[in-house]
């Protein structure tokens, strides 16, 4: 088995030499090293940001600014009632719990308790912002309701 290992070859035209720029015009890359004659990209550093076109306004900064984007705005991950039947009977479900059965993707949003679907064990459900629909199904299969 050693013997077939040892006279492993990479197949032709797998391994190429690296292009050695600017080593002399016998090389065939020397003189302006691949980079053509003058002009901004010839340049050390020379590279044109996203968006440039050429000194030209671009697109970005034509086009009129319209809208209005609130800095305030709280974002809520949404859970639905019908969810929280994967917890068992008298669990305290809080945003920790949410996130290890999957309900959730991030802590670092509040969650928000929707009332689509219907819950059938009595929980203690803590969360930052309850419908009101959800509350009140909530504390009808036996629950209790806790804003954090």
């Amino acid at each position: 088995m050693a013997t077939l290992l040892s006279r492993l070859k990479a197949p032709e035209g797998a391994n190429k030499k690296r292009k050695r720029v600017g080593r002399g015009d016998g090389s065939g890359h020397g003189g302006t090293s691949c980079r053509g004659h003058k002009g901004h990209k010839a340049r050390s550093g020379g590279n044109t940001p996203p968006g440039f076109e050429g000194g030209q306004m671009p697109l970005h900064r034509r086009l009129p600014k319209r809208g209005f984007r609130n800095i305030f705005k709280e974002e809520y991950s949404i859970v639905n009632v019908k969810s929280l039947n994967l917890f068992s009977e008298g669990d305290v479900v809080d945003p920790e719990a949410m996130k290890a059965k999957g309900l959730i993707k991030t802590l670092k949003k509040k969650v928000k308790i929707l009332g689509e679907g219907e819950v059938s064990v009595p929980l203690t459900v803590k969360a930052h912002r309850f419908s009101g629909t959800a509350r009140s199904k909530i504390e009808a299969a036996g629950g209790k309701v806790e804003v954090i």
